[in-house]
């Protein structure tokens, strides 16, 4: 089943677009399907299932456009980049802090649903000259369907 991308909503474009022009970013075309591709798929994703999923809206997305808009929506806080099973990268629209499980075998992310006191690492960070961004926790193992 393939997700569905949605018509977008005007309000949820012009929040994309003044994010992006509040941080020095053009808004183009490709950022605004991107983002809002990604936040209509609610959850974890590859590039190729964000690009199969907003060429419906613009059908001769490349996955380098693909790859150039997540890095720049990323750069400006909007998407999160989350370390997936097997060295893949999946994204994720949602960018308050929280965790995953990374299943070992198929690659699939999912959110860990708990609270995390990270201030022990950022501070311990912080003390070895780091200047920490913030910190998340991935526990990796087996998913439920392939343990």
């Amino acid at each position: 089943m393939h997700d569905q991308v949605h018509t977008p909503h005007p309000a949820g474009l012009e929040r994309t677009a003044a994010a992006l022009r509040e941080r020095g970013y053009r808004v183009t075309s490709q950022r605004l399907l991107i983002q809002r591709t990604l936040e209509d798929m609610g959850r974890h994703v590859s590039v190729e299932e964000l690009r199969e999923a907003a060429a419906g809206r613009l059908p001769n997305l490349s996955l380098p456009t693909v790859y150039a808009a997540l890095e720049t929506l990323e750069d400006a806080g909007m998407v999160r980049r989350v370390p997936g099973g097997r060295g893949r990268a999946l994204w994720d629209a949602r960018t308050a802090e929280h965790h995953h499980l990374v299943c070992r075998r198929c690659g699939a992310v999912e959110d860990l649903r708990t609270k995390v006191a990270l201030e022990a690492a950022v501070s311990a960070a912080a003390r070895q000259g780091f200047a920490p961004d913030g910190a998340e926790v991935v526990v990796h193992g087996l998913c439920s369907r392939c343990r």
